[in-house]
């Protein structure tokens, strides 16, 4: 069994790890479960940047392998946006599902509502540097929320990739096709080339 720590409390993401990782004899720990209480200023200016800030809280800590992700969605029209501010737009409108009605009245006066999910994952404490994995899922916004599977901004998005809106989207698609499962992917492929699962 190969333990990692994984930089969030979320309990959705938790979960999201916990069903990809699991099957390859990785065990999944949170912060909060060891104890270790970390809240980074992530001021970095790309997803990169902040991944690594999250991680490198968290390595203070603990000798054991862990992972920080960074993501969001980025809105071709809107230059990218939210982009870095994901988390931060959501919660400054009082939540998601605000937020998501938000963006699509934002994007109301364009034509092109493509977009895409990024997502930056850091590993520490497996060599002497950051090893970065960046899933990117491509797809664009829809002119309204659809189902009530997934989180965040599921509900607005339709991957081009699975074909389905992620808010209607099984768990096992979603999976498959996340900008945060195609990160996963490489640092499995990682994990395994380098003999730890």
């Amino acid at each position: 069994m190969f333990d990692l720590l994984v930089a969030t409390n979320n309990a959705h993401k938790i979960h999201e790890y916990e069903e990809m990782f699991s099957p390859h004899g990785i065990k999944v720990h949170s912060p909060k479960e060891l104890g270790i209480h970390v809240d980074p200023d992530e001021n970095g200016t790309t997803f990169e940047a902040n991944s690594l800030i999250k991680a490198k809280a968290l390595q203070e800590f603990t000798k054991m392998p862990l992972i920080a992700d960074d993501s969001g969605l980025c809105v071709d029209a809107l230059n990218g946006f939210p982009g870095i501010h994901t988390a931060r737009f959501a919660s400054e409108h009082g939540g998601n599902a605000i937020a998501n009605l938000e963006l699509i009245k934002m994007l109301d006066k364009y034509e092109n509502k493509s977009a895409h999910f990024v997502c930056v994952i850091t590993l520490l404490n497996v060599e002497d540097k950051p090893v970065v994995f960046k899933g990117v899922c491509p797809g664009h916004i829809l002119p309204k929320p659809e189902g009530e599977h997934g989180f965040g901004y599921d509900p607005i998005f339709y991957s081009e990739e699975a074909k389905i809106c992620f808010g209607i989207a099984p768990e096992e698609v979603k999976n498959t096709y996340s900008h945060r499962a195609l990160a996963l992917k490489q640092l499995l492929s990682y994990l395994k080339k380098k003999e730890l699962i």
